[in-house]
Protein backbone atom coordinates (compact mmCIF):
# COMPACT_ATOMS: atom_id res chain seq x y z
CA UNK A 1 0.00 0.00 0.00
CA UNK A 2 1.58 3.21 -1.20
CA UNK A 3 -1.57 5.35 -1.31
CA UNK A 4 -5.10 5.39 0.08
CA UNK A 5 -8.28 6.38 -1.74
CA UNK A 6 -11.44 7.00 0.25
CA UNK A 7 -14.96 7.06 -0.98
CA UNK A 8 -16.67 9.74 1.10
CA UNK A 9 -20.30 9.19 2.05
CA UNK A 10 -20.81 6.09 4.14
CA UNK A 11 -17.04 5.51 4.23
CA UNK A 12 -15.47 8.47 6.01
CA UNK A 13 -18.74 9.63 7.56
CA UNK A 14 -21.85 7.61 8.41
CA UNK A 15 -24.38 9.72 6.56
CA UNK A 16 -26.11 7.48 4.04
CA UNK A 17 -29.35 7.42 6.05
CA UNK A 18 -29.57 11.19 5.60
CA UNK A 19 -28.97 10.90 1.85
CA UNK A 20 -31.72 8.30 1.67
CA UNK A 21 -34.20 10.54 3.46
CA UNK A 22 -33.29 13.54 1.32
CA UNK A 23 -33.74 11.52 -1.86
CA UNK A 24 -37.05 10.08 -0.65
CA UNK A 25 -38.34 13.59 -0.13
CA UNK A 26 -37.24 14.71 -3.58
CA UNK A 27 -38.33 11.61 -5.49
CA UNK A 28 -41.65 10.89 -3.79
CA UNK A 29 -42.91 14.09 -2.20
CA UNK A 30 -41.57 16.66 -4.68
CA UNK A 31 -41.68 14.64 -7.89
CA UNK A 32 -44.68 12.42 -7.22
CA UNK A 33 -42.87 9.09 -7.28
CA UNK A 34 -43.84 6.02 -5.28
CA UNK A 35 -40.45 4.45 -4.68
CA UNK A 36 -39.78 2.25 -1.67
CA UNK A 37 -36.88 2.99 0.64
CA UNK A 38 -35.11 -0.13 -0.64
CA UNK A 39 -35.49 1.06 -4.25
CA UNK A 40 -34.02 4.42 -3.31
CA UNK A 41 -31.14 2.79 -1.41
CA UNK A 42 -30.24 0.43 -4.26
CA UNK A 43 -30.08 3.29 -6.75
CA UNK A 44 -27.96 5.62 -4.62
CA UNK A 45 -24.71 5.29 -6.54
CA UNK A 46 -23.06 7.39 -9.20
CA UNK A 47 -23.94 10.98 -9.95
CA UNK A 48 -27.18 12.61 -8.84
CA UNK A 49 -28.22 13.17 -12.44
CA UNK A 50 -27.72 9.47 -13.16
CA UNK A 51 -29.93 8.52 -10.23
CA UNK A 52 -32.72 10.76 -11.52
CA UNK A 53 -32.47 9.14 -14.96
CA UNK A 54 -32.51 5.64 -13.45
CA UNK A 55 -35.63 6.44 -11.44
CA UNK A 56 -37.65 8.42 -14.00
CA UNK A 57 -36.14 7.51 -17.36
CA UNK A 58 -34.07 9.26 -20.00
CA UNK A 59 -35.38 12.66 -21.09
CA UNK A 60 -37.81 13.14 -18.20
CA UNK A 61 -35.86 16.14 -16.87
CA UNK A 62 -33.87 18.87 -18.55
CA UNK A 63 -30.26 19.35 -17.50
CA UNK A 64 -31.24 22.54 -15.71
CA UNK A 65 -33.98 20.71 -13.77
CA UNK A 66 -31.55 17.99 -12.73
CA UNK A 67 -29.00 20.59 -11.63
CA UNK A 68 -31.66 22.26 -9.46
CA UNK A 69 -32.94 18.99 -7.98
CA UNK A 70 -29.40 17.81 -7.26
CA UNK A 71 -28.48 20.95 -5.37
CA UNK A 72 -31.76 20.99 -3.46
CA UNK A 73 -31.26 17.39 -2.39
CA UNK A 74 -27.76 18.18 -1.09
CA UNK A 75 -28.96 21.26 0.80
CA UNK A 76 -31.59 19.15 2.58
CA UNK A 77 -29.05 16.44 3.34
CA UNK A 78 -26.52 18.90 4.77
CA UNK A 79 -29.09 20.67 6.93
CA UNK A 80 -30.28 17.39 8.43
CA UNK A 81 -26.84 15.83 8.86
CA UNK A 82 -24.88 18.85 10.12
CA UNK A 83 -25.59 18.18 13.85
CA UNK A 84 -24.21 14.64 13.37
CA UNK A 85 -21.22 15.54 11.19
CA UNK A 86 -18.26 13.49 12.41
CA UNK A 87 -15.72 11.03 11.10
CA UNK A 88 -16.24 7.32 11.64
CA UNK A 89 -14.70 6.03 14.89
CA UNK A 90 -10.96 5.51 14.53
CA UNK A 91 -10.67 7.52 11.32
CA UNK A 92 -9.13 10.65 12.90
CA UNK A 93 -6.30 8.51 14.28
CA UNK A 94 -5.97 6.61 11.01
CA UNK A 95 -5.66 9.83 8.99
CA UNK A 96 -3.01 11.19 11.34
CA UNK A 97 -0.97 7.96 11.22
CA UNK A 98 -1.04 7.86 7.42
CA UNK A 99 -0.16 11.56 7.28
CA UNK A 100 2.79 11.13 9.64
CA UNK A 101 4.07 8.21 7.55
CA UNK A 102 3.82 10.24 4.35
CA UNK A 103 1.21 8.03 2.72
CA UNK A 104 -0.67 10.13 0.16
CA UNK A 105 -4.47 10.11 0.43
CA UNK A 106 -7.27 10.99 -1.95
CA UNK A 107 -11.04 11.14 -2.06
CA UNK A 108 -12.65 9.43 -5.03
CA UNK A 109 -16.37 10.07 -4.77
CA UNK A 110 -19.49 10.53 -6.85
CA UNK A 111 -20.37 13.44 -4.55
CA UNK A 112 -20.43 16.94 -5.98
CA UNK A 113 -17.80 19.43 -4.69
CA UNK A 114 -20.50 21.15 -2.62
CA UNK A 115 -20.76 18.04 -0.45
CA UNK A 116 -17.06 17.19 -0.38
CA UNK A 117 -16.23 20.70 0.83
CA UNK A 118 -18.95 20.34 3.47
CA UNK A 119 -17.02 17.43 4.97
CA UNK A 120 -13.42 18.53 4.42
CA UNK A 121 -13.96 22.01 5.80
CA UNK A 122 -16.65 21.13 8.33
CA UNK A 123 -14.32 18.59 9.96
CA UNK A 124 -11.07 20.45 9.22
CA UNK A 125 -9.41 17.47 7.52
CA UNK A 126 -8.37 19.06 4.24
CA UNK A 127 -4.67 18.86 5.14
CA UNK A 128 -4.82 15.08 4.99
CA UNK A 129 -6.26 14.86 1.47
CA UNK A 130 -3.90 15.65 -1.39
CA UNK A 131 -6.30 14.85 -4.22
CA UNK A 132 -10.06 15.08 -4.68
CA UNK A 133 -11.87 13.44 -7.59
CA UNK A 134 -15.56 14.40 -7.52
CA UNK A 135 -18.57 13.81 -9.74
CA UNK A 136 -17.56 16.88 -11.72
CA UNK A 137 -14.16 15.40 -12.57
CA UNK A 138 -15.21 12.22 -14.37
CA UNK A 139 -17.23 11.32 -17.43
CA UNK A 140 -18.31 7.87 -16.26
CA UNK A 141 -19.33 7.02 -12.69
CA UNK A 142 -18.61 3.94 -10.61
CA UNK A 143 -18.55 0.99 -11.22
CA UNK A 144 -16.44 2.34 -14.08
CA UNK A 145 -12.87 2.69 -12.73
CA UNK A 146 -12.32 6.28 -13.94
CA UNK A 147 -12.76 7.84 -10.50
CA UNK A 148 -10.13 5.66 -8.85
CA UNK A 149 -7.74 5.59 -11.80
CA UNK A 150 -7.77 9.37 -11.98
CA UNK A 151 -7.08 9.60 -8.24
CA UNK A 152 -4.11 7.22 -8.60
CA UNK A 153 -2.78 9.20 -11.55
CA UNK A 154 -3.02 12.49 -9.65
CA UNK A 155 -1.31 10.88 -6.65
CA UNK A 156 1.41 9.61 -9.02
CA UNK A 157 0.94 6.05 -7.77
CA UNK A 158 0.29 2.85 -9.71
CA UNK A 159 -3.31 1.59 -9.34
CA UNK A 160 -2.17 -1.74 -7.88
CA UNK A 161 -0.42 0.15 -5.08
CA UNK A 162 -3.63 1.92 -3.96
CA UNK A 163 -5.94 0.70 -1.22
CA UNK A 164 -9.57 1.77 -1.53
CA UNK A 165 -12.03 2.26 1.32
CA UNK A 166 -15.64 1.88 0.15
CA UNK A 167 -19.11 1.13 1.48
CA UNK A 168 -21.20 0.08 -1.52
CA UNK A 169 -20.99 -2.84 -3.98
CA UNK A 170 -20.68 -0.57 -7.03
CA UNK A 171 -17.74 1.16 -5.36
CA UNK A 172 -16.01 -2.13 -4.61
CA UNK A 173 -16.63 -3.14 -8.22
CA UNK A 174 -15.08 0.13 -9.40
CA UNK A 175 -12.00 -0.60 -7.30
CA UNK A 176 -11.75 -4.09 -8.81
CA UNK A 177 -12.10 -2.62 -12.30
CA UNK A 178 -9.23 -0.27 -11.46
CA UNK A 179 -7.06 -3.16 -10.27
CA UNK A 180 -7.25 -2.10 -6.63
CA UNK A 181 -8.02 -3.95 -3.43
CA UNK A 182 -10.67 -2.61 -1.07
CA UNK A 183 -11.74 -2.56 2.55
CA UNK A 184 -15.49 -2.21 3.03
CA UNK A 185 -17.15 -0.16 5.76
CA UNK A 186 -20.43 -1.86 6.62
CA UNK A 187 -22.33 1.37 7.28
CA UNK A 188 -24.66 0.94 4.31
CA UNK A 189 -24.64 -2.64 3.01
CA UNK A 190 -24.26 -6.12 4.47
CA UNK A 191 -21.25 -8.25 3.48
CA UNK A 192 -23.60 -10.66 1.69
CA UNK A 193 -24.40 -7.89 -0.80
CA UNK A 194 -20.80 -8.03 -2.03
CA UNK A 195 -20.96 -11.69 -3.04
CA UNK A 196 -18.68 -12.57 -5.93
CA UNK A 197 -16.33 -9.61 -5.46
CA UNK A 198 -12.83 -10.94 -4.93
CA UNK A 199 -10.83 -7.77 -4.31
CA UNK A 200 -12.19 -7.20 -0.80
CA UNK A 201 -9.66 -7.59 2.00
CA UNK A 202 -11.90 -6.91 4.97
CA UNK A 203 -15.39 -5.93 6.11
CA UNK A 204 -15.47 -3.67 9.15
CA UNK A 205 -17.84 -1.37 10.99
CA UNK A 206 -15.27 1.41 11.44
CA UNK A 207 -11.55 2.21 11.53
CA UNK A 208 -10.89 0.78 15.00
CA UNK A 209 -10.52 -2.66 13.47
CA UNK A 210 -7.23 -4.40 14.35
CA UNK A 211 -6.73 -5.34 10.71
CA UNK A 212 -6.77 -1.65 9.73
CA UNK A 213 -4.47 -0.69 12.57
CA UNK A 214 -1.96 -3.29 11.34
CA UNK A 215 -1.87 -1.81 7.84
CA UNK A 216 0.86 0.50 9.06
Amino acid sequence: MKAIIFDLNGTMINDMWYHTLAWEGILNEDLGGSFTREEVKQNMYGKNHELLVRMFGEGHFTLEEMDRLSLEKEKRYQKAFLPELSLLPGLPEFLEKAYQKGIPMAIGSAAIPFNIDFVLDGLNIRKYIQVVVSADDVAISKPHPETFLKAAQLLNVEPADCLVFEDVPKGAEAAANAGMQAIILTTTHEPSEFAGQHNILRFTADFRDEYIENLF
